[in-house]
């Protein structure tokens, strides 16, 4: 009987354990994992906002705006052509030009005179440009004109006259007096590809000069440039005593780098004048009587016109001698007043000259006692004048120096 209820003990002992683990069996289940989560609903991506044009600065009303044309560039009025109303026998228009370059392969001829150089160096540097005082008569002689390859002789106010000389295969130990620039010598530098030296300039001139291409070959006191000495002489006011070098002007472009041969091509030279000349030995330019004049007389044992002012022989002060011209070029080019004021300290006021010397016009080269008829044209800023013939083709120098004077369209000249 023990063992009976013994066995029955332990069978209810079973039974309580077994449900007593099957009421704790979720219990323990929680212990050891979680239950699986019910799935949170997917919410559906709002679609991205569509951005808000930001409001242009067209009011609501404007109609919508048209790109603006493209504006056409407008040449500086030094640049500007002119059209120059020739004097021909009919309105039929002139050919073009057909330039004869002087030959690139003569590195030792100097392309402004068409005469070789002992020394092929004097060829590798830039030209001088000097602007150089022609009045009061006190002024002469210059010193250094004859070393010049080219000199131009234009009006400048007041009915007088100056000079820009245009160095490049000979030097000069002193060259000036050296004087104010003006309008035309925006124009000279850019054509020769030059150093400019010149003393000083208007208000108007001086600015032009500073917006010009060539601004950074300039030379001259207005800026603190050295290259320039005073040299005082007795009746000179002190505007006429500044001088320099052709040595220390060309040092000054070395130094900034400048020094180098440039492309001068276009000038044709020869020995031998061409057909179609009439006399003429016998020139006069009269820019002003009394005050500004040019007179040449041709020499024919020197082959040269000797140059002459108001009828006194025009020397070097260098030499001492009258000054020997190869050629002489009558250039004819308009002449318009500006608002720039170069003088008004008397009781004028004296206004600076703009002389259109760009496009072309009439022109006559002088050279062995001939007059040859023509025109100058000049279609390009860095290109040199040249002179041509009806037929568009080059008028030949003669090999030496060149003397450009630079006159009106109306300019009458005395020739005999």
């Amino acid at each position: 009987m023990i063992g009976a209820k013994t066995v029955s003990r332990a069978s209810a002992f079973l039974c309580l354990c077994v449900i007593g683990g099957l009421c704790l069996l979720p219990l323990l289940s929680g212990c050891s994992s979680s239950p699986p989560s019910t799935p949170t609903p997917t919410k559906t991506p709002k679609p991205p906002a569509t951005p808000t044009p930001i409001p242009t600065t067209v009011p609501p009303t404007a109609t919508p705006a048209v790109p603006p044309p493209t504006a056409t560039p407008q040449p500086t009025a030094t640049l500007t052509p002119i059209s120059v109303q020739l004097p021909t026998a009919t309105s039929t228009p002139l050919p073009p030009p057909t330039p004869t370059p002087v030959p690139t392969s003569a590195l030792d001829v100097c392309p402004l005179t068409g005469e070789g150089v002992s020394d092929v160096a004097v060829l590798e540097r830039r030209p001088l440009a000097v602007k150089i005082s022609n009045f009061p008569p006190v002024v002469r002689p210059q010193a250094g004109l004859s070393y010049a390859d080219v000199v131009f002789e234009h009006l400048s106010e007041a009915g007088l006259t100056r000079l820009t000389a245009v160095f490049l295969s000979k030097d000069a130990e002193k060259v000036g007096s050296i004087r104010s620039a003006r309008l035309i010598d925006l124009e000279i530098p850019a054509m020769f590809k030059a150093m400019f030296a010149y003393s000083g300039a208007s208000g108007g001139v001086k600015q032009k000069i500073m917006e010009s291409d060539f601004f950074d070959r300039v030379i001259s006191p207005d800026f603190g440039h050295a290259g320039f000495v005073r040299i005082p002489s007795e009746g000179k006011a002190y505007e006429h005593t500044l001088f320099s070098d052709t040595q220390s002007l060309w040092e000054i472009a070395e130094e900034r780098g400048l020094n180098q041969r440039q492309d001068l091509s276009g000038w044709t030279f020869s020995d031998e004048p061409p057909e179609g000349g009439s006399p003429a030995t016998s020139l006069e330019f009269l820019y002003t009587p009394k005050y500004a004049s040019a007179e040449y007389q041709y020499d024919e044992g020197r082959e040269a016109y000797l140059r002459s002012i108001l009828g006194e022989p025009h020397r070097d002060e260098l030499t001492g001698e009258q000054i020997a011209v190869r050629n002489v070029v009558a250039l004819y080019a308009n002449h318009l007043d500006t608002d720039i004021v170069e003088d008004s300290t008397g009781p004028r006021i004296y206004y600076s000259i703009e002389i259109q010397i760009w496009g072309e016009g009439r022109a006559t080269v002088f050279r062995d006692g001939q007059a040859f008829e023509g025109r100058w044209v000049r279609p390009q800023r860095q290109e040199l004048i040249r002179f041509v013939d009806d037929a568009g083709h080059s008028i030949p120098l003669k090999p030496g120096n060149t003397w450009i004077q630079v006159v009106p369209l109306d300019f009458e000249i005395g020739v005999e």
